[in-house]
């Protein structure tokens, strides 16, 4: 009886720069590993807490009560049609995604240390796995919003259909600044410190808690802040037809958002190969 014939032995080939031009078909192929990470940040983002999911909102509502107790009570601030915790609603709907994809992707890299060190895959799957959490506390921010408006008897209007638009606006701004963040956090630990204390800044540099509509004076300075065209065209998706659009400001949103991103997936990839050694 003859012997069955071995399997013939799997070539390896290692080709100088093949890292370089197959990296992003290589990110494609490690897209199971990006969904496994999404998911596995999703289960454990709320486990062993008391309220569990409930922590979606115990933050963005205490901040809506806030703001409308300072802007709206305190300032008297104009609300148009709607009544002002509505208006501070949808700019915290903006700035808690911003915030989530910000501070999760720039903690990303150091909180994947283990993995990282041990293992070859594309390092721009772990940032890139963090949307996912800060996807789902946003569906159950705009589940709420979605209430709020139905109890007090308001509907958007169809420029609602535009919102998944400047949601990806956000989440793009977000990663643009999250990928300098991740990769400069690798090298140095202060930058753990220092993003929570700047996105505390932020939601005060930024119209979360009024309109910028209501303060024509001031609207060219407000559009130097980026999320200040991510957080009007929300509220004009949102809110009642009265809601007048600055388009200058988002499209000084849209030239940080390209400027950030491309400088950002530039500096990533630059630093990337050094990562498991210093992390």
């Amino acid at each position: 009886m003859s012997a069955k014939p071995s399997t013939p032995p799997t070539e390896l080939v290692i080709e100088a720069g093949r890292t370089e031009r197959h990296y992003w078909a290589d990110l494609w192929r490690y897209r199971e590993l990006l969904g496994f990470l999404a998911w596995r940040d999703i289960k454990v983002r709320y486990q062993q807490t008391i309220l569990g999911a409930a922590w979606a909102l115990v933050q963005p509502l205490a901040s809506v009560v806030i703001f409308t107790f300072v802007f709206g009570r305190l300032a008297k601030m104009p609300s148009g049609n709607e009544p002002y915790f509505i208006v501070v609603m949808a700019g915290q709907l903006a700035w808690q995604l911003f915030a989530n994809t910000l501070g999760n992707t720039s903690g990303s890299l150091v909180g994947n240390a283990h993995l990282i060190s041990k293992i070859y895959f594309p390092r721009l799957t772990v940032p890139l796995s963090t949307v996912g959490v800060a996807l789902v506390d946003f569906a159950i921010l705009l589940g709420l919003f979605a209430a709020s408006l139905a109890w007090t008897g308001l509907i958007p209007t169809y420029r609602v259909v535009f919102l998944p638009v400047f949601v990806l606006l956000t989440l793009l701004l977000a990663l643009g600044a999250g990928l300098w963040l991740a990769a400069l956090t690798v090298r140095f630990r202060d930058f753990r410190i220092v993003v929570p204390f700047l996105l505390q800044i932020g939601v005060f540099a930024t119209p979360v808690g009024y309109r910028t509509d209501f303060l024509p004076n001031w609207q060219s300075l407000l559009a130097l802040n980026p999320m200040t065209g991510v957080i009007d065209a929300y509220r004009w998706c949102l809110l009642s037809e009265g809601t007048v659009f600055y388009w200058q400001s988002l499209l000084f949103t849209l030239a940080w958002t390209a400027i950030l991103l491309a400088t950002g997936i530039w500096y990533f990839r630059h630093t990337e190969k050094s990562f498991a050694d210093i992390i």
